[in-house]
């Protein structure tokens, strides 16, 4: 098999650093915001689920201006993974939950805006044999930063009398590396410029009405699925509940990540010579099977064995996903389509996050956790049922 373009190390690479510095932040937040700051459950769950649900309404604006042109899709992307860089310093000044939101909503922002662009290059640079493994490439780089993150966190947790906010400061530092290494370290392939009257032109519900069956197929299947996968906050806390140390939580998404980064590549990989739509299926029954044991689990030994297979999901869906819905689209509505399907997850993890936080609030963690199995296993159900067999969504 011939080596993966240049490109996909190179964005494999800068995901890597702003994971590294994203993940800092996310593995002590949690806890800053229940023990520093007094935020309720509820609140936890209401800022990751506006949080994802701003940078998924953004999706598809930066979607459809990267389709533009090669170029388009290159600055789209230096443009949101610079704004998330310049919203690290709002933790550092946070007195409130109010600040959290803020900076928050702004990390958001930034990435709603790179990532259909970033998604759409991995696809411009790489032929169709080698996109599961392009994709499962680049999440494995991005997995290492979020192994990366919270190990650091630990360490300057540790060093520093528990001291967060020197976490959110050392988080700079990777975060604006990543931005100038996508700046000098990527060239925009090109593709065939539209023309005035062609697709780019187009109104953005003209350019829907072009995605194929097998596109929106997908897009049930992640709505389905997504309803029940709240914000990993959940899993943190779940942690800490179970009697897992302040300190020695960020190892939580340590354990998620490596095993994530361990399997995402070899899996995407194996995608491309086998089943993409069985491969993604394992992926999701090992999801209700992680939440249904998080729904029941008591002990630290339970959760921490529960979270690895966790991350064996995490490295198994999220290249291949991608990689199925490259296979059902045209190069000039990628960033569309990707985008679109950005705005319909974030949607679905807002009220994933909303009610995760509320049942848990109300009934216990069982509940929250519950919520996930049956999302996921409702997913299983659909992409079993799906009406008909297509080689672009099916195989390949």
């Amino acid at each position: 098999m011939p080596p993966l373009p240049r490109q996909v190390w190179v964005l494999g690479w800068v995901s890597l650093l702003m994971d590294i510095g994203s993940k800092m932040i996310q593995s002590v937040l949690p806890l800053f915001l229940v023990s520093m700051l007094g935020a309720s459950l509820v609140t936890v769950g209401v800022i990751e689920g506006i949080a994802e649900v701003t940078a998924a309404g953004l999706k598809v604006g930066s979607g459809l201006i990267s389709d533009r042109g090669g170029q388009h899709r290159k600055w789209s992307a230096v443009f949101g993974y610079g704004f998330s860089a310049l919203m690290i310093p709002l933790y550092t000044i946070a007195t409130n939950p109010g600040w959290i939101l803020a900076a928050r909503m702004g990390d958001r922002v930034g990435k709603g805006i790179r990532v259909a662009p970033r998604n759409a290059l991995v696809a411009d640079a790489t032929p169709e044999h080698q996109r599961g493994a392009a994709y499962g490439l680049r999440y494995t780089l991005d997995t290492i930063g979020a192994l990366l993150g919270p190990i650091i966190a630990t360490i300057l947790l540790a060093n520093s009398g528990q001291n967060t906010r020197l976490v959110f400061w050392a988080a700079m530092i990777p975060a604006f590396l990543a931005v100038g290494l996508l700046i000098w370290g990527i060239q925009a392939p090109p593709f065939a410029q539209p023309s005035s009257k062609s697709k780019a032109s187009e109104q953005p519900w003209q350019l829907l009405q072009q995605l194929g069956v097998g596109y929106w197929h997908l897009v049930v299947v992640a709505c389905l699925f997504n309803l029940g996968n709240s914000s990993d906050a959940f899993l943190l806390l779940k942690a800490k509940d179970v009697g897992i140390s302040f300190t020695a939580v960020p190892i939580v998404l340590t354990v998620i990540h490596a095993v994530s980064a361990v399997s995402a590549y070899p899996v995407g990989w194996l995608s491309d010579r086998l089943s993409r739509r069985g491969v993604f299926f394992i992926g999701l029954g090992l999801f209700a099977l992680t939440y249904g044991g998080l729904a029941i689990a008591g002990q630290p030994w339970q959760v921490w064995l529960l979270l690895g297979l966790y991350g064996l999901y995490q490295g198994i869906t999220q290249g291949v996903l991608l990689a199925m819905v490259a296979a059902t689209i045209t190069p000039v509505l990628r960033g569309t389509a990707f985008g679109f399907l950005s705005l319909v997850t974030g949607l679905s993890l807002l009220l994933a996050s909303v009610l995760a936080g509320w049942l848990w609030q109300q009934m216990g963690s069982w509940a929250a956790f519950g919520l996930g199995s049956v999302s996921a296993i409702a997913a299983i159900l659909y992409l079993i049922a799906f009406p008909y067999h297509h080689p672009s969504i099916v195989d390949r």
